[in-house]
């Protein structure tokens, strides 16, 4: 290069190339990109963690070669409407009952959230809202931790927002507009899908149809509608009154006040993020609130048009948290964080809609960034941190020796079905019952009984001792086989927690 030149600068795009550029991409990339960010967090880790209690007893208990079979089930051993079960059932008839398979409907569920919440936050608010909307949801910790179990919960949030979709695409149509009884139609069918997945669905439909009922003009076009979800609610009556709350019990068990304090930390860092502590869920918390105390502001000072999108979504939100909160005081408790996640959707909402508003400025959209970016970390964080992911049964059953006969396993209440999923052959010893042993296996997680290296029955001695991420294993070992009763093994345990006695098929039992 010789003297007085210098390198040549790259051209500088005229600010109409840019434009231009920007106009070339059709106005629904960031959905496309956010959906398949969504699947990519989703789909990539999804058989990473073990099954958990409520997973493994699907397909222990719940799922039959026979669809009746799996329906009597159901009603005799669930606490949620059919929809889920039904397909699980043929998921599983198709792709079997590994975890991946099992989970994929809850994953594939969570993407389609995604373009969900997109269209919700637009109908409320426009595309701003839709673009914040469904970049919280695509990396909410709650989310993507439900769109990676197999449970029914991320099919209800699914469904509870296209019924929140179709109210909003219904309600924006005038009554004499020929398109209003198909969009009421839509509503109808979905909100009769929310209903079948879960029983909380009610708490949001409640307001959707007096919503709908208020205006005169929409009330006789709304009204099928509405008399269409009340029949399908009541037609769930008695399975409701079958099911009779089964497997509740720890709802009551659990402090009214705790689960209170959770309901916010399981939207800000998840299901499993109460490890965190509190000052986490403070830093994730801290740019919304800003944010919505700009944004609420601004709106307010400018009258945007934003806020009746803000009003239809507080009411759903706030009708789906405070109704079930209200009925405990009634005796019906069910109140459980993961039980509001139906309510999430429009919670989401009420959070991008203030702070995706013009009026917001740039205040608003930094606030929307800052909290997708802390939500993303938490869910990467449960990927990375065995402490934050489910009890990790599959890896403690690898190093259960698999003796055949003659072997009993203690364990926790909640580790009975993910030891019968992971070990197949187990089964509960029945009470007043003995077992002729060789080896017993006590399992469980701290905290540990003081008693607990000490032998459950004579002639047993210890030989190891083995901590699997958090869940303990302490075997047991007798030169010859040795009658051991029931109560005995229940009695000797080594967690505080409720114990149950397991024992593979073929081994002897003695009345």
């Amino acid at each position: 290069m010789s003297a007085g030149t210098h390198p040549a600068s790259p051209p500088r795009v005229a600010p109409s190339a840019e434009i231009a550029l920007t106009a070339r991409l059709p106005r629904w990339w960031p959905l496309v990109a956010l959906t398949i960010g969504a699947a990519a967090l989703r789909l990539s880790t999804l058989g990473l963690q073990s099954f958990w209690y409520d997973e493994a007893f699907t397909p222990v208990h719940v799922l039959h070669p026979s669809l009746w079979a799996t329906l009597r089930s159901v009603a005799h051993s669930e606490n949620s409407p059919p929809l889920w079960y039904l397909l699980e059932w043929v998921d599983s008839r198709i792709l079997g009952t590994g975890e991946v398979a099992l989970r994929l409907p809850s994953a594939l569920a969570g993407i389609a959230l995604v373009p969900v919440a997109w269209a919700i936050a637009r109908e409320l608010a426009g595309r701003r809202a839709a673009i914040a909307c469904a970049a919280l949801v695509a990396v909410n910790p709650l989310f993507v931790w439900y769109s990676q179990e197999a449970r029914v919960y991320e099919l209800f949030a699914l469904t509870s927002a296209l019924a929140m979709l179709c109210f909003l695409r219904a309600d924006a149509l005038a009554a004499e507009d020929p398109r209003a009884a198909g969009r009421m139609a839509a509503f109808a069918v979905a909100g009769a899908l929310a209903l079948l997945c879960h029983y909380f669905a009610v708490f949001l439909l409640i307001p959707m149809a007096l919503w709908l009922l208020r205006d005169r003009a929409k009330r006789w076009a709304a009204l099928p509608a509405v008399v269409l979800l009340a029949l399908v609610g009541v037609a769930l009556l008695p399975l409701l009154l079958a099911q009779g709350g089964h497997g509740t019990q720890w709802i009551g068990r659990w402090p009214l006040s705790e689960r209170l304090e959770a309901i916010p930390q399981y939207y800000l860092t998840g299901a499993s993020g109460a490890p965190l502590g509190h000052g986490v869920e403070l830093l994730l918390a801290l740019p919304i609130l800003i944010g919505l105390l700009v944004g609420a502001w601004r709106m307010l000072e400018a009258g945007a048009p934003e806020r009746r999108g803000v009003l239809i979504a507080a009411l759903l939100a706030g009708c789906g948290v405070l109704i079930p909160a209200v009925l405990v005081a009634f005796g019906a408790d069910y109140l459980a964080p993961r039980n509001l996640i139906g309510a999430m959707i429009p919670l989401t909402a009420l959070v991008a809609v203030p702070l995706a508003a013009p009026a917001a400025g740039r205040a608003g959209l930094l606030a929307v960034g800052v909290a997708a970016l802390g939500f993303l970390i938490v869910s990467v964080d449960v990927d990375l941190s065995p402490r934050l992911q489910r009890g990790d049964w599959r890896a403690l059953a690898r190093v259960i020796p698999r003796t055949g006969a003659g072997r009993a396993l203690t364990t926790v209440e909640l580790g009975t079905a993910p030891l019968q999923y992971y070990i197949p052959g187990l089964h509960e010893l029945h009470p007043h019952t003995s077992a002729l042993l060789g080896e017993i296996d006590e399992t469980g997680y701290a905290p540990l009984r003081s008693s607990a290296r000490e032998p459950p029955a004579p002639g047993f001695k210890l030989v190891s001792q083995s901590d699997v991420n958090g869940l303990i294993l302490f075997r047991f070992v007798s030169p010859v086989p040795r009658a051991v009763s029931e109560e005995t093994l229940r009695r000797h345990v080594i967690t505080l927690e409720h114990p149950e006695v397991l024992i593979p098929v073929g081994t002897s039992v003695l009345p």
